[in-house]
């Protein structure tokens, strides 16, 4: 079985990341970072989840038993590792997270000395290791050679001023008034504190972590009690993070939620007219709207498309030389300011593009229209390859036929099946999705 996903290796906490593989996965990539290193240390961070304890042990075992010394820094939002990690002069550094998922399930993330995603190329040199046990104990240590571990807490102090200077020197937040959820996850802490440094009146929701409330009814993907307290505080915006703060999802001050390609739209646009755009266009994932494409090229810039993860998405970004992307689902990726998704940097130039507008987040937000789009996720026992599955061609000809975009593949990280259709007639868009998921569950589950 393949042991990276889209965003590194994740399953449930204790069942199939347990312990032991934890400490497998650390000596592996200890073993693969060895060969160029420079500082033999390596960064290490954490969501809130409770498994985020026995996860973090066996990695610095691991790490220390092939002589890495570990400098653990906590409960830290996935971007900050990927900035500290190399603000800190470190070989690699590892996000213990499993993002947007449930407390049961964890995670481990890789960025190398530069802060990058791993490619899938490096994450297979380390799956290879890891799988050839001799290669392991070839390279375990004694004696002084054994690595040290050392808790830093004061990091965070290092990310903060960066966030801060992502956003214009010339704005400030003074007069807004922000609700921000920080959906019990890893950015409770520096969330509230950047925004209120920036002049804010922030009202702060779900930022008590308990090790198991990481995105329980809050946060990016359940935004009700955001949306409520939008209205019910007469707020300006809402901001919505999720459980590592690699992304953002915006509420206006009517309490209704951005879309996210109307985000990435409008973001596109506004640096575009600020001149901070590069490579004359953005880029997104197949999965995002017509409109999204159709709006971009009206203003002269192309809609490049990548595979669904935001790692793809900066692949194309590094190779048509372009500053700007993002997913729909919120991974928003400032090029300039940050090596990932990052929710608050994201956050933070939506804000700048809403004050520098003089329009509300409403209008602001909104500067194109969307194609009628459906999202449908099913959960499946099995993913069995979608070409082995009879009559699939047919019902996707249909769907050709009738002009409905579709696409449907598997959750990298959950076992789901994930169908989006998208046409201009929305009736007949949801007359086929009723169809297509009536046979999906019988193809899949029966």
């Amino acid at each position: 079985m393949k042991l990276f996903g889209t965003d590194g290796v994740r399953g449930e906490a204790g069942s199939f990341l347990n312990a032991e593989l934890a400490m497998k996965v650390a000596m592996a990539a200890g073993v693969y970072f060895k060969k160029s290193a420079r500082t033999k240390k390596i960064l290490v961070g954490k969501d809130t989840r409770r498994s985020g304890y026995m996860i973090e042990n066996a990695i610095v075992s691991g790490l220390t038993a092939v002589g890495y010394d570990v400098i653990q820094i906590g409960p830290m939002p996935t971007p900050a590792i990927a900035f500290l990690t190399e603000n800190m002069r470190c070989d690699a550094g590892i996000m213990i997270s499993a993002s947007h998922n449930p407390y049961g399930d964890n995670g481990i993330k890789f960025f190398d000395a530069q802060g990058n995603k791993l490619s899938e190329e490096v994450e297979a040199k380390i799956e290879a290791i890891l799988k050839a046990d001799s290669k392991i104990g070839e390279h375990s240590v004694t004696g002084k050679a054994i690595g040290q571990a050392k808790r830093i807490d004061d990091v965070i102090g290092r990310y903060i001023v960066q966030l801060k200077n992502s956003f214009p020197t010339e704005l400030t937040l003074q007069g807004l008034r922000i609700v921000l959820d920080t959906a019990n996850g890893a950015g409770y802490k520096v969330g509230p504190t950047v925004l209120e440094e920036l002049g804010a009146e922030v009202i702060v929701l779900h930022d008590e972590p308990d090790g198991f409330n990481i995105n329980e009814g809050c946060g990016a993907l359940h935004t009700k009690d955001l949306q409520a307290a939008v209205k019910k505080y007469r707020a300006d915006l809402g901001i919505a993070l999720d459980g590592d703060a690699d992304r953002v999802v915006i509420v206006d001050e009517k309490g209704e939620v951005v879309d996210g390609d109307q985000l990435l739209g409008a973001m596109g646009l506004y640096l575009q007219r600020t001149g901070q755009l590069k490579g004359g266009g953005i880029v997104a994932t197949v999965m995002s709207n017509q409109g999204l494409e159709d709006a971009m090229a009206q203003h002269g810039l192309t809609l490049h498309r990548s595979n669904v993860g935001d790692k793809y998405v900066l692949e194309i970004m590094n190779r048509e030389g372009i500053n700007f992307g993002g997913e729909q689902s919120g991974h928003v990726i400032l090029r300039d300011f940050a090596k990932t998704g990052d929710g608050l940097v994201s956050a933070l130039q939506a804000l700048a593009l809403i004050i520098t507008s003089k329009e509300p987040a409403s209008k602001a937000l909104r500067p194109f229209e969307l194609y009628p789009q459906k999202l449908v996720n099913i959960r499946v026992d099995e993913k069995k390859p979608l070409e082995t599955i009879a009559g699939l061609s047919e019902r996707l000809q249909e769907l050709d036929a009738a002009h409905i975009r579709h696409l449907i593949r598997y959750s990298g990280t959950e076992n789901k099946l994930r169908i989006l259709l998208e046409g201009k007639d929305a009736k007949a868009m949801e007359a086929a999705m009723e169809t297509l998921v009536a046979f999906f569950k019988k193809a899949l589950n029966g």
